[in-house]
């Protein structure tokens, strides 16, 4: 497998990053190893709490809320996924599938040997991190999903009847259509472009290229480019995961955005079909568009805190 590393000079003087980076050669299914970057920060023995971030950001879209969540007593890990930030980047689209990134951050956690997790998922952070919570619930203490989903949900399950209207369903469809020719009909775009497309607020120019550092050029880009032909490619695998999912009776917290043209309308499916939902305060952040971590990190980081005290301390 041919794969790209990009320079650490490309990020120097980010702002509002000031993480120290840790890496790890993760296994590979077909054999060999790749760089993945993660963020550790926190005391060593505090309870964990995992970040994982969609496309075609990286770990700077937490930077937000990883001091609140570290001052609050709890260590936080995030990672980028392969293809994404200081990861090592595979070159071709055929190189990545949805399986594969399970494969390779769960290769991440066992080296670190991390248990009693709270999961943090937002994007194809879900679609990665719900698949492990499904396969390895022994691993997680809870979970808050964030503007995210597994497709292949039971939709004639009864409970998904006011949950999830079809109206819902078409304005779903329909925002991920627009945005699935856009990223592949496009011979090139950049990640802030679509970051910026995806939050409320409008990002500044040193933002933009923080969110750009990670890609030097399209060639470093293949695993933003194929990941939302990535989306529907493991319906069975997804199907059998919802089955395990339904049953997780650990809390799990929804706190999806108001602003987001794809993932809002999604907001009660979690909680129509998945035990640990029941009881749970399941909030709104408002003024936060798909990427609320760079809205309303804050606001976002102060739920979770909540949450972790209240339903799982």
């Amino acid at each position: 497998m041919r794969y790209l590393r990009t320079p650490d000079s490309c990020f120097v003087n980010l702002p509002e990053y000031p993480f120290a980076p840790h890496y790890l050669m993760v296994d590979d299914t077909e054999g060999g190893q790749l760089r993945m970057h993660y963020l550790d920060e926190g005391e060593r023995q505090a309870p964990v709490v995992l970040m994982l971030h969609g496309e075609p950001s990286w770990s700077f879209l937490y930077r937000k809320m990883i001091p609140l969540v570290v001052a609050a007593g709890y260590r936080v890990i995030v990672p980028d996924l392969i293809g994404f930030g200081r990861s090592d980047k595979p070159t071709e689209q055929s190189d990545y599938s949805h399986s594969r990134h399970i494969f390779w951050v769960d290769s991440l956690l066992k080296q670190l040997q991390l248990k009693d997790m709270v999961l943090v998922c937002q994007d194809w952070g879900g679609l990665i991190g719900l698949r492990l919570v499904a396969e390895q619930p022994e691993l997680f203490a809870g979970v808050v999903a964030a503007n995210t989903m597994l497709p292949a949900f039971p939709l004639k399950h009864p409970n998904l009847r006011t949950a999830f209207s079809k109206w819902q369903q078409l304005k779903a469809t329909v925002g991920f259509g627009s945005w699935f020719s856009f990223s592949q009909l496009y011979p090139s775009w950049t990640a802030a472009f679509v970051i910026n497309l995806g939050t409320a607020l409008r990002l500044s120019p040193a933002i933009k290229a923080a969110y750009n550092a990670p890609y030097p050029d399209q060639t470093y880009m293949a695993g933003a480019r194929v990941f939302p032909r990535l989306v529907p490619s493991e319906m069975k695998q997804n199907s059998r995961a919802w089955k395990k999912l339904m049953t997780f009776d650990k809390p799990f917290l929804c706190a999806f955005s108001d602003k987001d043209p794809i993932m809002s309308s999604m907001a009660g499916v979690f909680p129509a079909l998945v035990a640990g939902c029941r009881g749970q305060s399941h909030t709104t952040i408002y003024n936060g568009g798909h990427f609320l971590q760079e809205d309303q990190g804050e606001q976002l980081a102060n739920v979770v805190i909540a949450f972790i005290k209240q339903a799982i301390s």
